[in-house]
């Protein structure tokens, strides 16, 4: 039997909330780790060294669980490097081709600071993707195309806005089933489906 993964939580680029279902959850898990916020800084190289030195140092096997910009990063970082990864839960992608609202970095700092263009290379591990019908910050149409290109298995949750304090989420109970299915995963049909939160 396999080493308990590590849950490795790979938060977005706005500031820290303790109310975040990526906070509420982590706090649940026997075990996991944060990559640690990077305050201001927006460039992709920075957030990816990060990240990468946040798996190299968990001992044993690790599930990305992202959030927002966070799953951005995680193509990023895939796309660079190969240390091996059980799974990834990416949760509520924002659409970086898309002008985001107000208040969020505009499309000129990403492409200056590398997140653009966004990867669209499969990824090496499993992946799921969980998307929102209400997402300010891309279409639900969108994220499927995402999902697809990445190989992803894709989850509707429905409405459930950028899956935020904002939009209400606080924790979000469904994250512990999705991630169960990455730690202990069983064959599943490749097919868009709709899920209850």
């Amino acid at each position: 039997m396999s080493a308990e993964p590590t849950i490795l939580m790979v938060p977005g680029l706005r500031p820290h909330v303790p109310e975040h279902w990526q906070t509420l959850l982590a706090a649940e898990l026997p075990k996991s780790a944060c990559v640690p916020r990077l305050g201001g800084e927006l460039s992709v190289h920075a957030w990816v060294e990060a990240l990468d030195a946040s798996i190299a140092a968990i001992e044993g096997p690790v599930v990305l669980c992202a959030h927002s910009a966070g799953v951005i990063l995680v193509m990023h970082w895939a796309r660079r490097n190969r240390r091996p990864i059980r799974g990834a839960l990416l949760a509520t992608p924002p659409d970086l081709d898309t002008p985001l609202p107000e208040g969020y970095p505009r499309q000129k700092d990403l492409a200056d600071n590398g997140w653009l263009p966004v990867p669209l290379a499969p990824l090496p591990f499993p992946s799921i993707v969980a998307a929102s019908d209400t997402d300010p910050l891309a279409r639900v149409e969108r994220v499927l195309s995402l999902a697809m290109c990445w190989g992803s298995r894709f989850v509707d949750l429905g409405d459930v806005g950028h899956l935020n304090p904002a939009a209400g989420y606080g924790p979000w109970p469904r994250a512990k089933d999705l991630l169960r299915e990455l730690v202990d995963p069983v064959p599943l049909p490749a097919s868009k489906e709709r899920e209850d939160l």
